[in-house]
């Protein structure tokens, strides 16, 4: 209770006007830094910068594991398990690797956000139809070069109540189809920080915990039942690689 009388002032009078300036900052740094042809540093750095600088005014402990198992010249696709928006936060300040954000068509309309996602070549989802889908993929595999990675969530959403759910095959169909390895991520402690429906800050320790890389190349099949199995079961291997690090509480039952 004590805590949370020092922590509200503090979120609306510092926390709150610090993370509004610093945003429209980065978003006009990287809007500007990738329409004078500087993609390759700015649609990167200046969001990891941001990143970082929200989890340290978040008054939030990091603490990185694995990060030496990645080859920043590869590319990846990460799935990892979704608490809370600070998940964002912790990968894109510590994960080590340039991402393209996969993103809901709709948030390209945010003031100076949608602009600075549109230049750093983020990649825009349109779920209408199974044509939209596939120009998605397309998407991706032109962006997803020289060590550029995507970060999925496959749970689909952020969790409720803290226990991580059962995973969609999105992110492991997209593994096999551009042909790239999956690695696994465990986060904890962000959850506490703000959960979903939540806007109270929460200071808390967060981890992000980076796994063995899963190569694809043998899971790729021309055989629709196989492609199907094989899916299920790197969808199994990977969620069994993320609840082996969790922590207790967050463990699904």
């Amino acid at each position: 209770m004590i805590k949370r009388i020092f922590v509200l002032p503090y979120q609306l009078l510092i926390w709150l006007p610090v993370f509004a300036v610093i945003s429209v900052l980065t978003a006009l740094i990287t809007t500007l830094g990738c329409l004078c042809g500087g993609e390759k540093y700015f649609a990167y750095y200046p969001g990891m910068i941001w990143s970082r600088l929200v989890c340290i005014l978040s008054l939030c402990p990091v603490k990185i594991t694995g990060r030496e198992k990645l080859n920043k010249k590869q590319s990846y696709i990460f799935a990892a398990n979704h608490q809370s928006i600070y998940d964002i936060f912790l990968i894109y300040g510590y994960l080590g690797q340039a991402i393209k954000w996969i993103m809901k068509k709709s948030l390209r309309k945010i003031p100076f956000i949608g602009k600075a996602c549109e230049t750093a070549g983020f990649i825009f989802v349109d779920n209408s139809s199974p044509k939209a889908a596939v120009k998605t993929v397309e998407e991706a595999e032109k962006r997803l070069v020289n060590g550029a990675s995507v970060v999925i969530f496959p749970e689909g959403s952020r969790t409720p109540d803290g226990k991580m759910r059962n995973f969609k095959k999105g992110a492991y169909q997209m593994a096999l189809d551009l042909k790239l390895p999956i690695v696994p991520i465990t986060i904890n402690g962000s959850f506490d920080v703000m959960p979903i429906h939540s806007y109270l800050l929460n200071p808390h320790k967060i981890e992000l915990i980076i796994h063995d890389p899963i190569h694809t190349s043998g899971y790729v099949s021309d055989d629709l039942r196989q492609l199907s199995s094989n899916i299920r079961e790197l969808q199994t291997l990977s969620r069994d690689k993320i609840v082996s690090k969790l922590w207790d509480k967050y463990r699904p039952e």
